[in-house]
């Protein structure tokens, strides 16, 4: 059995939870967005008081990790469609900037051109100063969109320029000056 999967969900107000006569697809509905998820074979979700449960139909070696691993998507489901999640990051580099042309962000990273990123479905990009913010109510598109992003133009190991995710820390390697003194 999984510690994470044994967890209840509790489903805060204004969010409605669907589930089929099956116990295996959800669809969660909340103020900022709409979620659907379909659990494997082995595992089927009950509601019951307003409260959510993953639960085994099996039990073999992999059931303890599917189980946790779909709680913790059904909870980021729930939370997500109440506040929005959100990955900010952030450019360092004389000359380095961005900005929304429509839906679309333009990146100018000391390329010889401008590139030019569309926005997907159910995310938001802004872009303010030396800011990029991504959101949603998709954990996991999120952070997919914000890894796109980054590997653009990822921190140099030298002079640190580039795009980076807001908590990251960028240790520099010393040129060629530090290693013949």
């Amino acid at each position: 059995m999984s510690k994470i999967g044994q967890k209840t969900i509790p489903v805060p107000e204004g969010v409605t939870v669907t589930i089929d006569s099956s116990g295996r697809e959800i669809t969660i509905v909340g103020p900022k967005g709409t979620m659907s998820h379909v659990l494997p074979r082995k595992l089927a979700i009950e509601l019951q008081d307003q409260v959510l449960t993953v639960q085994t139909k099996a039990e073999s070696s992999d059931v303890g990790a599917l189980h946790g691993l779909y709680r913790s998507i059904v909870a980021n489901a729930v939370s997500g469609v109440v506040t929005p999640w959100k990955k900010t990051l952030e450019i360092h580099g004389v000359g380095f900037r961005a900005a929304m042309q429509g839906t679309d962000l333009t990146l100018k990273l000391g390329f010889s051109h401008v590139v030019t990123f569309p926005t997907p479905s159910e995310i938001t990009i802004e872009s303010k100063g030396n800011k990029i913010t991504i959101g949603g109510c998709d954990k996991q598109k999120v952070g997919e969109v914000a890894a796109k992003i980054r590997s653009i133009k990822t921190p140099d190991k030298y002079k640190g320029k580039g795009l980076r995710y807001h908590d990251e820390i960028v240790r520099l390697k010393p040129g060629k000056k530090a290693k013949a003194a």
